[in-house]
């Protein structure tokens, strides 16, 4: 099967870097959200960064019309019928997607594969609401998605070897490199980095040292391009908690349990940049 149109369901952070991703190279994309003020903001946060890509001579100046050319804005979900992938990219929550995947599932034709861009909620759960679970996978961009070059493939229980090659042919032409990874909570990336922020976030708590402190040893001492707590913050404390609750009751593992400061932080609305403080403090 050859993907031509890509849907992209979500216009936030992750959802407007995907779609950057398949217009910039040469897919026609769909890209979905619930309000008009969303996908302009998404619009325009596509604009920005390829101004970023021209700035960087990443690409032509002439290249940057044609890509917002290619990439169609609705709030009807219904407008990615027509597509051979859908990428979910929704907020982190299991209910949501578990809430749409079935609707994907009665939209779109049963040759299209339906991907979720979760970055630690299971793949097989999410297959298994629909009619096509040999046809479901997981795609895990990396933040910022026009930036980073991996992804994350990951297969579900019924995932067939089809669906796979596919996806993993699909990331030649975007220019990233895709690697396997099975379904476990967290898959890789996040089973590895989240308990790293973790503690960093524990030897704050129990006053070992300041965030500051924690960031620089390691960034001057393990050649860290970012330190772990200013990570957090740029990731979002409360996407790191949600991560963290994932591997705590996927793998009933207390090297899993979540700082309390974490918790707490998250309580308070101290989410990192998104709110202007977290670990630091943002204009």
């Amino acid at each position: 099967m050859e993907i031509k149109n890509v849907g992209v369901i979500g216009a936030g952070t992750m959802g407007n870097g995907i779609a950057h991703a398949f217009a910039l190279s040469g897919y026609d994309v769909t890209l979905v959200d619930t309000t008009k003020d969303v996908l302009d903001r998404a619009t325009a946060t596509i604009s920005r960064n390829l101004d970023r890509q021209i700035k960087k001579q990443k690409i032509d100046k002439d290249k940057k019309a044609d890509v917002l050319a290619r990439i169609h804005c609705s709030t009807d979900l219904a407008a990615v019928k027509n597509c051979e992938l859908v990428v979910e990219a929704v907020f982190e929550s299991l209910e949501a997607k578990l809430a749409l995947f079935p609707r994907l599932d009665n939209l779109c034709p049963p040759e299209t594969i339906l991907a979720s861009n979760t970055s630690s909620l299971p793949i097989t759960q999410l297959a298994a609401v629909t009619e096509r679970p040999e046809k479901v996978i997981g795609m895990h961009f990396m933040n910022p998605v026009p930036m980073m070059k991996l992804v994350e493939i990951i297969r579900g229980h019924a995932t067939s070897d089809d669906t796979y090659r596919i996806i993993h042919d699909l990331c030649v032409p975007l220019g990233k490199t895709g690697v396997e990874v099975n379904d476990y909570p967290g898959f890789v990336g996040n089973r590895l980095l989240m308990p790293m922020i973790n503690e960093a976030i524990f030897t704050v708590y129990e006053g070992a040292a300041t965030p500051e402190a924690v960031d620089t040893v390691m960034r001057l001492g393990m050649g860290h391009p970012m330190g772990p707590l200013t990570l957090a913050d740029f990731i979002g404390l409360d996407v790191c908690l949600a991560i963290m609750e994932v591997l705590y009751d996927g793998f009933a593992d207390s090297k899993y349990r979540p700082c309390p400061l974490l918790r707490k932080m998250v309580y308070a609305g101290h989410l990192g940049r998104k709110t202007g403080r977290g670990f630091y403090t943002y204009e």
